[in-house]
């Protein structure tokens, strides 16, 4: 960060801070509210992989700082994340917190508005569409069905501790959806619980990488194939386990009898 980023003068007034989702990626998924606040900012604050296309409907006079986190790789740290935020506010400027996706799901939205409340600066939230949501729409599929699932979980591939745990047994279920987010590095160790916990082989994931973007790519997959079809996968993805691209739907029936 630029020395003229630093916020030097206390204001008589606060602005609330906003926390925005900006959705998982193409800008037409936006709320209106969303946009407006982009327009209407000084300061965003946002994540890597918040894409091109929103950052660019910022006002011309905003300052955009890329503050973005790596699994596994580069980040910025939490605690630098937050005293910009309070700096900003308290500095008097209009401060928006751009989350990729919808700020609620996994975006750690809650240490920053811990730390905004204990500063005594107010905030709001603009919720966004998150990844999972549009990657199951570019399937032609729901997350819930009547007579399928009647829950849906979503979960994390790794967390600060490393890989995650999850109820397996319960995932293992035929029949069960989950939205696996950061799953990538995760793949193999998520494969063998599950087959572990009982979960069939043949269990339908779909990869979805780059979700909603121009080089969005949907990669038919099983619970057999996983780790050996993400390796060419580059981008952010979401693993989509239980579901299967709408197209190859009516094959899973075939494919069952046939490894059974």
């Amino acid at each position: 960060m630029t020395a003229s980023h630093q916020p030097v003068a206390e204001p008589s007034v606060l602005f609330p801070v906003l926390f925005v989702g900006a959705g998982p990626g193409d800008p037409d998924l936006l709320t209106l509210k969303a946009a407006r606040a982009l327009a209407e900012a000084d300061i965003v604050l946002h994540d890597r992989l918040v894409g091109a296309g929103v950052l660019a409907l910022a006002g011309p006079g905003a300052t955009l700082i890329d503050i973005g986190k790596e699994g596994f790789g580069p980040s910025t740290p939490q605690t630098e994340i937050t005293a910009l935020i309070v700096a900003f506010a308290r500095a008097g400027r209009r401060v928006l917190r751009l989350k990729a996706g919808d700020c609620g799901i996994f975006g750690r939205l809650d240490e920053e508005a811990d730390a905004l409340e204990a500063a005594g600066i107010g905030f709001a939230i603009v919720p966004g569409i998150t990844a999972s949501v549009a990657a199951a729409a570019s399937l032609g599929q729901s997350l819930t069905r009547r007579g399928r699932n009647s829950d849906l979980r979503i979960l994390t591939g790794h967390d600060t501790q490393g890989f995650a745990d999850q109820d397996w047994r319960a995932l293992a279920r035929e029949g069960s959806v989950a939205a696996i987010y950061m799953g990538k590095k995760a793949a193999r160790f998520v494969q063998g619980r599950l087959i572990m916990h009982g979960a069939l082989p043949q269990t339908p994931v779909t990869i979805v990488e780059n979700v909603s973007r121009p080089d969005q790519r949907v990669i038919a997959a099983s619970l057999a194939t996983l780790p050996a079809c993400l390796e060419d996968v580059t981008g952010p993805a979401v693993l989509l386990l239980g579901l299967a691209p709408r197209a190859a739907q009516a094959t899973l029936p075939i494919l069952k009898e046939a490894l059974q």
